[in-house]
């Protein structure tokens, strides 16, 4: 339950926690693939079970939200129902049948001396997650760090804080008829931001990571205040090109389905940019079909003059992660165009090519540096379950460490092992 801390007393609260969980943290670093295993299908079977009280308190928050003038894509990531609740569940089942990543050998070599030399994956730590408006997160992350070897402090948003509170619950019931740490899994408590802040300096070095699920404010004072190491997950402003070369009714069906699937999503796409050349077969088709599934078009001059009446795009346009149904739509000067845009506005998330000429493809490839790029799918594609990670804890777009959807493996570090027979430095 949501407790009534005094200001004064949050830093020693997020202090207690962090103990606790650098205390879990080395009984997790031990714990066995199938204790660890056994703990993530108990809690899917819990969440199933609790299903009823999960969407009663989902209610509570979305309540809660009616009054505040939210945008429909933060509505969206909030609501839980049945199936969402169920795949919740799935989702931790799928991370249970994951290769345990502690402890494996990452590589191997002898040296002349004879040395050998084991480079083997290890447990982060302690990781803080702060997310907002997604309860799944609370399953999703506790998940991955249980299974990766990790304690986790999870600090949700105050308007899924109900929801968030209901899952945990079941973890907690997982965690324990498994025999592991209950503090292995904890979420503050409290809605105050002062508790971010504390989360953020590290906790007197309790807190090894630092992983943002939010919007631009909060990934911004993460980056800012944080005292550890952060996954930075910036906005998902996602681009995709319809090359001149591209099969039509593949690039309305991938056009399509990247924008239109779930809109609030950070895979979601929110421009669109198609080869001059086929701005007489292939532009109005794809705008028709947009526009018929529901989205607005914002459109370049380029675009307007082959298809009238739509509305301008605005060099802001080109900034904007919509979330919403919405997208801009440019013409661009083939491959060359496509990655000069792309280059400049890219938050360097995902971006998608739809093409049949390999050398577009290639050149694409080799020459955007985005975390997730794709050829001939979806931008709806850039998720860690569809990777076959499991699930996710985040879309990471900084170069250090991890990139792209963050799995498993990527919340593992490693350490050396090197067995010899008694040698000595000369």
């Amino acid at each position: 339950m949501l407790e009534k801390v005094s200001s004064g007393d949050i830093n020693q609260l997020m202090q207690r926690m962090g103990d606790d969980a650098k205390a879990a943290s080395r009984k997790l670093s031990m714990a066995s693939t199938e204790q660890k295993n056994r703990a993530l299908l108990f809690a899917a079977d819990a969440i199933v079970e609790a299903t009823a009280e999960i969407l009663a308190a989902n209610s509570l928050d979305l309540e809660n939200a009616a009054d505040k003038d939210l945008q429909p894509s933060f509505i969206d990531r909030l609501t839980l129902n049945e199936k969402r609740v169920a795949e919740m569940a799935e989702g931790l089942r799928a991370i249970a049948t994951l290769p345990d990543p502690v402890g494996s050998i990452i590589a191997e070599w002898e040296r002349p001396n004879g040395l050998k030399i084991e480079r083997v994956r290890t447990p982060l730590g302690v990781i803080g997650v702060i997310y907002e408006s997604r309860p799944n997160v609370t399953a999703d992350a506790g998940a991955l760090c249980l299974k990766a070897g990790n304690a986790v402090i999870l600090r949700g948003g105050s308007d899924s804080l109900h929801s968030s509170q209901a899952i945990h619950r079941c973890l907690l019931k997982a965690l324990v008829a498994a025999g592991l740490p209950e503090q292995s899994i904890q979420i503050v408590p409290v809605a105050d931001r002062a508790a971010v802040g504390a989360l953020l300096s590290g906790l007197n070095g309790a807190v090894d990571v630092i992983v943002p699920r939010g919007g631009k404010s909060l990934v911004a004072r993460v980056q800012s205040e944080a005292r550890v190491p952060v996954f930075a997950h910036l906005e998902g402003l996602c681009h995709i090109y319809v090359d001149a070369s591209a099969d039509l009714d593949m690039a309305v069906n991938v056009v399509v389905n990247a924008k239109m699937r779930r809109t609030g999503i950070c895979g979601a796409a929110e421009t669109l940019l198609v080869d001059r050349k086929a701005a007489s077969t292939h532009l109005k088709p794809i705008l028709d079909a947009l526009e018929k599934a529901g989205c607005e078009i914002r459109a370049s001059d380029d675009v307007q003059a082959v298809v009238p009446g739509l509305k301008p795009a605005t060099e802001e346009d080109w900034r904007t992660e919509y979330l919403e149904a919405i997208i801009s739509v440019a013409l661009v000067d083939g491959i060359d165009g496509a990655i000069g845009h792309i280059c400049t506005y890219s938050s360097s998330h995902t971006e998608a090519v739809i093409a049949e000429d390999p050398q577009v493809v290639q050149r694409f490839f080799n020459e955007i540096d985005s975390a997730i790029l794709l050829h001939n799918a979806s931008t709806q594609f850039a998720d860690g379950g569809e990777f076959g990670m499991g699930g996710e804890i985040g879309i990471s777009t900084g170069k250090m460490h991890a990139r792209g959807p963050v799995g498993v493996e990527q919340l593992t570090s490693f350490k050396y092992r090197v067995h010899g027979t008694g040698q000595t430095r000369p």
